[in-house]
Order: structure tokens, then sequence, then C-alpha cells
């Protein structure tokens, strides 16, 4: 078991310099190693009990690669997805996540989350993963998020929809088509269609 900073440094290394403390204990960094280089600024604390080497430049999405390590089962969704793929102007004070409708809700400190729960079918379709900051986190990807927002139309607001389907459009090449699948899984494709010819 490493009981060196060093060694446990070369094990933060290896793993993309994120780890969760169960992870960093199983791979053999003691408690009484981890909880020190906590004390002396050579991991930071992202969220309890996610640790990242201070070594590392600052983190491009602290709130995205918390979640993916944090909540690896969700999705990131609606105007957090739309955020990432730069089709909004909103700035999200929570992390929107999917998740199953019979998973249990997560729990964490910082960020703070919206959670909804979608179908098993709606989950899975249009999952993207990215690699955030060296950690994978599940998004949905581009059009499968602007059905998705129609869906919560009423809970995002119109605007906000509207705004991501001129950003969508003004992007070039857009793929209205795959959009308008996505919006008959989530069954507002009669809903849609009518915005989607207009930008056609």
């Amino acid at each position: 078991m490493p009981t060196t900073t060093e060694q446990a440094r070369d094990v933060f290394r290896r793993h993309g310099g994120t780890l969760r403390t169960k992870e960093a204990l199983a791979a053999g960094v003691h408690p009484r190693t981890l909880y020190a280089m906590r004390d002396a600024g050579e991991v930071e604390t992202l969220a309890r009990g996610v640790y990242r080497l201070g070594e590392l430049s600052p983190l491009g999405n602290p709130d995205l690669a918390t979640v993916g390590k944090r909540v690896p089962h969700a999705v990131v969704c609606l105007i957090s997805a739309l955020a990432f793929h730069e089709l909004t102007t909103q700035v999200p004070h929570e992390v929107h996540i999917a998740i199953s409708r019979t998973a249990r809700r997560p729990r964490l400190d910082y960020p703070p989350l919206r959670v909804y729960r979608f179908s098993a079918v709606a989950l899975a379709a249009g999952v993207e993963t990215h690699a955030i900051d060296a950690i994978p986190v599940r998004v949905y990807g581009a059009e499968k998020t602007l059905a998705d927002c129609f869906k919560y139309r009423n809970k995002i607001g119109m605007e906000v929809v509207l705004e991501a389907l001129r950003n969508y459009r003004r992007r070039g090449h857009p793929r209205f088509a795959q959009v308008f699948e996505y919006a008959k899984l989530c069954r507002v494709d009669r809903l849609m269609r009518p915005y989607l010819e207009a930008l056609a």
C-alpha cells in the first residue's frame, strides 16, 4: 500500500488526476496519506469524497467534471446540455441531469443539481460521452437536447427553447431529421414540427 506522497501522486496521475476516496483507497493510497495531501494542498477537494491533484491546470468545467465523477450514471441534460453545446445564453445555476425513474436521487454538496427522471428509452437515446477535464461525462447530443427541451418547455421556458433552435440553425449543417426522430421518441413531434419546418 503506497504510504508516501509521491507514490500516492503516481496513483492519481495514472487515473487522470481525479479520484473518489474509495477509488484512491482501492488503488492502495493510505487514508492518512490522502488526508495529509489534502491538508497540505497537494490535492484539492472538488466535492465530498472527490479529490484532484493540485498540480494539474485549473478545471475548465468543474461542475460537469464533478457530476461525471460522483454521478456517473446520470446524463447532463436540458439547459446544462444546451450550455455545453453552446446553444444558449442561459447560465445554469444548477447542473441539470437525467436519471432513470427507479434510480436513487443523487446527493451532492456541490454543485447543486436539478434532477429529471426519464424513461429507460428516453434516458438511453442520444447519449454522448465527452472527456471534460479528463473525466468521462455523459451528455445528451445537441439534437436529443433540443427535443428534450421542447418536452420540458413549461419547466425551462419556451424562449429558451426557441433561442436554442435558432442557435442550432445558425451553426450550419443542422440535422433537423434527427431532431425530429428524437421529437417522436419524446412524443412532441406534432408540437415541434411547425417550428422545425419554419427553420429548415
